[in-house]
Parts: C-alpha cells; structure tokens; sequence
C-alpha cells in the first residue's frame, strides 16, 4: 500500500503530469507524449505546452501567424501537425529550438509565402507538406537548408513559374551520383507539383524540361501536369508541349515618318516580337502619354502589335514619339518622327473632319465648379447637335505661354480636374469642341496666390484670389467677368491689386475654399475690376464707332 501511494504523487507531481488543455486531449504512447486540439476556440499557439511532448497536432483551430519560437520550449517535438487553420504568416524563427522535428505538416492554410531560411533550425525534417495554400513563389534556394527531405508537397498552390534550379540546389539531388547510386542509403524522394496554374511560355522551359527527366529516386506524386496558359497551350500536358527560348523583345514599324494634315487623325502602329510577351508604353518628350488611346493585339504566340490614335491633330502634337517594349530579359524601341502640315493657298486643303456642331449653332459655357489645397475642377456646358457623341479640347497652361497642354475629354464627360498648380501665377483654361482652336467664350484665367505662412505650413497652398476672367460664363450674383476685348486689362489691373494687398499687409481670405463661384468672391477686387470693365465698355464703344462693328457684350 505504502509503495502505491509513492508511485501515485510521483505521478501527480511529475513534470510530464501537467493537465491538458481544455478542449484539447493528451495521451501517452511508447514513442512520447502527444497533445490534440480539434476545433476548439484557440486562436493562438499555447505558451504553457509541457516540454516532454513528441507530437502536437492543432487543426481547425484558426490560428493566423506562426510567431518566433512559438514551440521552443517542447525540443523533444518530432511531429507538428497545423492543418486547416488560418496560418498567413510564419516568422523566420517560427521553428526554432525544434532541432528534433521530422516531420511538418501546414496544408490548408493561407500562406503566401515560406521563410525558406526558417528551416536551419530544423536539419532533420523529412516530411513538409504545404499543399493547398496560396504560395505563388519558389526561391531558387529554397531547398537549401533542408538536407534530409524526402517528401515535399507544393500541390495545390499558386505557382505558374518555377526554376528547375530550385530541384537541382536541393541537397538530395545533388548526390544522387553518389549515395543514391549505393542501396539502402537514401530513400525514394516523393515530390508533388501538380494542381498549379503552370504558364507554359519559355520562363517555363528548364522546369518541363526537368519533369520530363524525373527518374526514380525522385517520384513524382502526379506527374501528369497541365498548362494553365497561354490559351494556345492551356489544359495541355507537360509532355506533350514544346516551348522555346526566352528573348528580348525587337521593336519595329513599316513607317517611322508621318506627316498629317492639321485636324486630322493619326495611328502609330509598331510591332514587337519578344519571349515572353512585353510590356509596351508610348513616350511623348520623355514622358509617358496617357491622354491618347492606345491598343495592342496579339498577333501571334511571339508578336505583339500596338497602335497609338492621336485624334484631331494640332501643330503641338508634331514631333517624336517612341514605343518602348521590355521584357525580364530586355528592352527595344522604335521612334516616329510626326510632322503636322499647316494650310496653305499651294497646297489643296484636306476634307474638313466631321463636325459634330457648326459654330453658329454651338455654345460652350465653362466655369470652375470645385476648388482644392491642389488645384481646381473645371465643369462646362455644350449645346450641341450630337451631345453624346461630342469630343472636347482642354487647353491649359499659364496665361501668358503661347503653347498649352491639350487634353482630349471623351464624350460624355462634362468636368476635369486639374492639380499642382503653382501659387501666385496666372493660369488660362479654355474648352473647345474637337479639335478646335480657343475662342471667344470658351476659356477662364484665374490667379492662384499663397502667403508665407501658408508656404511654411505647407497646407492650402493654393486658392483661387481672384477669377479675373471668364467668358460666355453663366456669372452667380456677384461675380463678374470680362470680355475678350476687356480681359487682358482687366486681368493685369485685378493681379496688379493683389500684388499691393499682399504688400501692404492686407488680409487674403486664408481658409480652404470649395464649392461653386459664390465661394470664390473676392469683394475688395471688385470694385477695380468694375471700373476696367467700364474702360473696357467705354474702349469698344470707340472702336465700335471707327470701324462700324458690333460691341461685345459684357456678361
């Protein structure tokens, strides 16, 4: 009786005795002590795992990361089960102290990718199995550190291109010449890769090439593999597909000098041959064109052909632009030398483009709708013949550059924005139908302005002063605009004013200002502007009485 009593709290009292998690089972067998936890509410590796355990299996535990040294404290682990939870990261020291583990065992989770290195603390892993995740890459040396593989299962995932370097680095395969040549030393190797969206293009040639060689001691789980893509190859096996070389791409163009007529449409065509398809981009003076339409067909496995529409050419648009293709392995480019031909009483005029609206008949009345720290939206009105098939023009740069930034606006489309406007200077938009040049009626000058400590403070850097003019403008109450006889005056008079506010200390309205006009007022301006706009009157009564013409009217 007295020896039971010992050998019971020798039991009780033991390291190995400790009680077993709630929802989780313990058990003794002659190969060590394991622990399971099947679908219960933990959502994080225990801290308190007892350090005699050899197996532990948590699965549907939705557990999310893997942190450093999450099983450090069990080294005598050798079986770690961790399927079906929610595992999405694993630290690269996830695995440490755990130089007993043999076998790994992570299918089902959410794992993007694998720290390869993580497996230096575990030397004697025969088993990693790590199908259906969401792995997309596989390092070249992946395999390094993992000396004592004999089963790896990748299946399932979302590889599409792997290296056959990745299997020739892996320790097993590189003495095959040696131990596996002499029986009984080294293991068959199973190894299973299929269930991949493989893309069967030339990056994927060394590693068909490598499954096709695969002989035993390497075993294939499921060695009928199948292409995802490209489409002239998808659903096709492995074996019967022939892929070739990668190569960089060669840009080229049956014509390279265009010259077009003023208002006409042009198509920039270049074709590019590359290993595995490129991607191509049209440059204009170094930057990359994004207000032109351009499409690319394919035109075989190899060539691609990309087409660049200029719509509606205006002299602004001569000059060179490149298509540029690249690829992993390198880059080619064509130039076009585009040349626009201005009218001339020698040379026959070209058919006049397709107009959707005679200026008699059309009007447009542009104001600005929205005003931000980083620029202003511009919103117009068209009346039109066709409105839903009415192209615009937006002409914009700083009021007194001859040559403006032109963006083409689909139809449809009544508003833009424009951004990084510089503070204190005089900007010009206009608005035209095509590919027309401004007019009377169809453009806004406006003043940005800023004072220092907003500069310092690096906040509202840029509000509206004052609109100094807007043409054929639906004005609100309050507001006022000038004609284009009167603009240029009354514009130089209203920054003039602005000038020696700022001078004289005087207080700019330094809040951020959006909304329609009404917001934009500017009441100590316009009384100045007033008396520009009577000169301006009293100037084309003048005029208008020399040389008997109509006087334009004030809106």
């Amino acid at each position: 009786m007295d020896a039971f009593c010992i050998a019971l709290l020798f039991h009780l009292f033991s390291p190995g005795s400790s009680t077993c998690r709630t929802g989780c089972s313990c058990t003794d067998e002659t190969s060590g002590r394991s622990l399971l936890c099947m679908e219960t509410s933990l959502r994080q590796i225990p801290e308190d795992i007892p350090q005699d355990f050899t197996k532990i299996r948590i699965e549907n535990c939705r557990l999310t990361e893997l942190p450093r040294g999450s099983f450090s404290g069990v080294r005598a682990l050798e079986f770690l089960w961790l399927n079906f939870n929610q595992i999405a990261l694993m630290n690269i020291k996830s695995l440490e102290g755990l130089a007993n583990l043999t076998e790994l065992r992570l299918q089902g989770n959410k794992l993007t990718s694998v720290p390869w290195t993580a497996f230096r603390d575990t030397p004697k892993l025969k088993i990693l199995d790590l199908k259906h995740n969401r792995l997309d890459v596989l390092p070249e040396h992946a395999l390094r550190h993992l000396p004592a593989l004999t089963y790896l299962d990748l299946s399932f995932n979302h590889f599409s291109i792997v290296s056959k370097d990745v299997f020739v680095s892996w320790p097993l395969y590189q003495t095959a010449g040696s131990a596996w040549g002499k029986e009984g030393l080294v293991a068959n190797v199973v190894l299973a890769l299929h269930g991949n969206p493989w893309l069967c293009d030339c990056r994927l040639k060394g590693f068909v090439g490598f499954i096709r060689a695969v002989s035993p001691p390497i075993i294939l789980m499921n060695s009928y593999m199948k292409c995802s893509g490209p489409a002239s190859k998808t659903d096709k096996s492995f074996y019967e597909i022939q892929l070739k070389t990668c190569t960089a791409p060669a840009a080229s163009a049956p014509e390279t000098n265009v010259t077009l007529p003023l208002g006409a449409n042009a198509t920039l065509a270049c074709s590019v041959k590359a290993r595995p398809g490129p991607t191509i981009q049209w440059m204009y003076s170094l930057k990359i064109i994004r207000g032109f339409v351009a499409t690319e067909t394919q035109i075989n496995e190899e060539t691609t052909s990309s087409q660049l529409f200029i719509p509606y050419l205006q002299l602004a648009d001569g000059g060179i632009y490149t298509c540029m293709a690249n690829n992993f392995i390198g880059n080619s480019s064509v130039a076009f030398t585009v040349q626009v031909a201005s009218f001339n009483s020698s040379a026959p005029r070209p058919p006049p483009a397709p107009k959707l609206a005679s200026d008699d008949t059309a009007r447009i009345d542009v104001r600005i709708a929205k005003q931000t720290v980083h620029g202003i939206t511009l919103e117009w009105r068209a009346t039109t013949d066709d409105p839903a098939e009415t192209w615009f023009t937006i002409h914009f740069g700083k009021f007194d550059s001859p040559k403006k930034a032109m963006t083409y606006i689909g139809p449809g489309v009544n508003s833009y924005s424009m951004s990084n406007l510089l503070p204190v200077t005089k900007y010009e938009a206009c608005v035209t139908l095509k590919n027309r040049p401004p007019g009377a009626g169809r453009c806004v000058v406006f003043l940005t302005g800023s004072d220092a400590s907003e500069l310092e403070q690096r906040e509202r850097l840029i509000h509206i002063v004052v609109i100094v003019c807007a043409m054929a403008l639906a004005v609100p109450a309050g507001m006022y605009a000038c004609t284009t006889e009167a603009r240029f005056s009354c514009a130089d008079r209203c920054v003039d004013l602005w000038e020696k506010h700022r001078r004289h200390g005087e207080n700019l309205q330094r809040t951020e200002r959006q909304g329609t006009f009404d917001s934009l007022q500017a009441p100590s301006d316009e009384g100045l502007c007033r008396d520009s706009e009577v000169k301006a009157k009293t100037r084309q009564k003048d005029k208008d009485g020399r040389n008997g013409g109509n006087a334009a009217h004030l809106y």
